[in-house]
């Protein structure tokens, strides 16, 4: 018998719809329910690809025993952190308050009016390590509902009253300037992990932004050891077990400090940001490595998360069969010396083993090594290395595939055309732009439809319920911005600029500050505004970014003000967090530079356009286009003739032009190229 979550888009809920518990979406209906019934509602937070939200409803959800209880004593209701992030942020920062750490799967116990008033993340079916299991806890605020209801209410209150009065600071007057990123700087130094690359210790995260930071700090300052970071970041994970050494494309995080072991789901948001980065990389210092790892994730994203829609989709599961049948995390992509010898012969099996670190007690659980590059290997025949990764992909390509977490969504789209525009530009690779302009379009399509204002979701080609949030609105403006620049497609810049126009009418309070959620979404017991970056740029800072780079587009007062007011956050954060506000840093690079504006009077795809784009100024924009019409798509390009007939490149900043160039050399050398 399934349950309400069978009528809804998410692959997440959709997992759950034929569990014995009789869950509700987040909706009005739930808590109308629960007040009813005046029971709690049992808040269950969490996502698709999540490793112990599959565990937590393996062991308690698909109990009949304890949906039992469930249903008599609670309103259960189940989010997709992912479709809602607004209400995962909103309850995540209130189990933070309380317990000090956070997590998925993430349970909380709430009143009928939404207030929370018991937390936890995951919970055993058995006491464990001192973690009550999830009966007991069950029966614990059962009890407390029904016998200690004024002690619920008050603490119930007490959390909310709590929350709204944790005001953000939003940095005061003024944007970051040359002392706020040198203090950064030293900060993400004092973190960096000389040995290994990265930044802190176990578990270790794909540091994207905060290299994104560093590079443009390079291009702009020439410090070599912000760009000696960055390389050596970028290299380590490039040779560990985070990067698939066969198939592409990064894991979600490290859980060693050495980048060797990961947590195996693949999420489109890190391998967005990690293309763009070793393209941006590449462009810094010509590293044939980078290069690689750029087309090769790419090309992981094309061939795995693409949609029949032509957008992409949200994540590869962490969990797969493994050969006995058992639905273990790691299954598909780690190896055994045994099997390498089945796929290979010994001789092979024996280079491949040394090569990729595969050794007989293995690098992970039982006997398994995740294949990683060793480095110590010496010079190796690269044809060689070349038909053992085949054999090895295509023997992996046998075993039962990861379950794919097939929404769209529109922020971390945002990210991938961005990514995927920039590398096919960059590596005369035009189906990447095209699959990038594919995506746009899906967006434009199906997530703006007829509503004008952007959906957060869509699958199968249908548009989820719920309302995009800051992020959606701050990526998919950042995604269309690179698009425009690298197809001299006016059209795109027109998109950004009515998504940002949103921006300012509906996400925007006093003195440059940001929320989340529009003026006009529906209210939560928080309005949620976080302008860190974690796993992906803010909402805060992506809308920053992409504000400044339309405004040095369009010349727009309105635009650069709004940008300005939101990067005061950053220079409160910046030199206190770098490593969590890594993209607002990026982004006051770009301010610190101009950014400058280029425009090109000449063929799109032509030498001048493609040395504009491989300059790398922080945060540079450009536009290309010939004839009469290109003033139309592009204000930059207005009253801007070929010189000589020459297709012909403007540079300005802060209100000054340079002379204008035919010479392609000489305008790598105005861009820092």
């Amino acid at each position: 018998m399934a349950n309400r979550l069978a009528q809804t888009t998410s692959p997440y809920l959709l997992q759950h719809a034929d569990n014995p518990v009789d869950w509700w979406p987040w909706s009005p209906e739930a808590f109308e329910e629960a007040r009813k019934r005046d029971v709690p509602v049992l808040l269950s937070v969490g996502y698709a690809s999540c490793h112990w939200c599959h565990v937590m409803a393996h062991e308690s959800f698909e109990d009949d025993d304890t949906a039992a209880y469930l249903n008599t004593h609670f309103v259960p209701v189940k989010v997709d952190r992912e479709e809602r992030p607004d209400v995962d942020a909103v309850y995540m920062e209130a189990v933070q308050a309380a317990t000090g750490h956070g997590g998925w799967p993430m349970t909380v116990f709430l009143t009928p009016d939404a207030e929370p008033f018991y937390f936890g993340t995951y919970f055993p079916p058995e006491p464990r390590h001192g973690s009550p299991s999830f009966q007991q806890v069950l029966e614990g605020v059962t009890t407390a509902w029904t016998d200690r209801r004024e002690e619920v209410a008050e603490v119930a209150g007490r959390i909310v009253a709590d929350l709204a009065g944790r005001s953000l600071v939003h940095g005061g007057d003024g944007v970051p300037g040359e002392s706020e990123v040198a203090q950064a700087l030293l900060g993400l130094t004092r973190e960096y992990d000389e040995q290994h690359g990265g930044f802190g210790g176990a578990p270790k995260f794909p540091p994207a932004m905060a290299v994104e930071f560093l590079l443009r700090h390079y291009a702009r300052t020439g410090a070599e050891g912000a760009l000696q970071m960055a390389a050596d970041t970028c290299a380590a994970m490039a040779r560990g077990g985070i990067y698939d050494q066969l198939g592409g494309g990064f894991a979600r995080y490290s859980v060693d400090r050495e980048w060797i072991v990961p947590h195996f789901e693949k999420m489109l948001y890190d391998n967005a940001l990690l293309c763009r980065v070793y393209a941006h990389l590449w462009r810094a210092t010509g590293s044939d490595e980078a290069r690689r790892i750029a087309l090769e994730t790419a090309d992981f994203m094309v061939r795995e998360l693409r949609t029949a829609e032509g957008g992409f989709a949200s994540a590869l599961d962490a969990d797969s069969e493994d050969a006995e049948g058992r639905h273990v995390e790691g299954a598909f992509y780690v190896w055994t010396p045994e099997q390498l010898r089945e796929v290979l012969g010994e001789d092979d099996a024996a280079f491949a083993a040394a090569y990729f670190g595969v050794t007989e007690e293995g690098t992970f659980e039982e006997g398994a090594s995740v294949l990683r590059l060793r480095g110590d290997t010496g010079p190796v025949d690269a044809a060689r290395v070349a038909g053992v990764r085949a054999r090895l992909l295509a023997a992996r390509d046998e075993r039962p595939h990861p379950g794919r977490d097939d929404k769209v969504v529109a922020a971390w789209n945002g990210l991938a055309i961005a990514a995927l525009a920039e590398t096919g530009a960059y590596f005369d690779r035009p189906d990447l732009v095209e699959r990038a302009t594919e995506a746009a379009d899906l967006l434009v399509r199906v997530h703006l439809g007829e509503v004008a204002r952007l959906t957060r979701t869509s699958k199968d080609g249908r548009a989820g319920d719920n309302a995009g949030v800051l992020e959606d609105y701050g990526d998919v403006a950042e995604g269309f911005l690179a698009l425009a620049a690298v197809t001299g497609e006016g059209a795109w810049l027109e998109f950004a600029g009515f998504l940002l126009d949103i921006v300012l009418e509906q996400f925007t309070g006093e003195g440059g500050q940001l929320y989340d959620t529009a003026h006009d979404a529906e209210q939560l017991i928080r309005r949620p505004q976080d302008p860190t970056d974690s796993a992906t740029p803010s909402g805060w800072t992506a809308a920053a970014g992409a504000l400044l780079s339309y405004a040095a587009y369009t010349g727009s007062e309105a635009h650069r003000t709004a940008a300005e007011g939101a990067l005061g956050v950053v220079k409160a954060l910046g030199p206190r967090v770098p490593r969590f506000v890594g993209w607002g840093l990026a982004v006051a690079e770009a301010l610190l530079d101009g950014p400058r504006e280029v425009a090109v009077a000449g063929p799109v795809g032509g030498e001048l356009h493609r040395t504009a784009l491989l300059g790398r100024a922080p945060g540079a924009v450009v536009a290309a286009g010939e004839g009469a019409g290109a003033g139309a798509e592009f204000p930059l390009l207005v009253d801007r003739p070929l010189v000589g007939g020459e297709p012909t490149a403007y540079v300005c900043r802060h209100f000054v032009c340079d002379a204008p160039t035919t010479d392609a050399g000489e305008l790598a050398a105005k861009l820092g190229g």
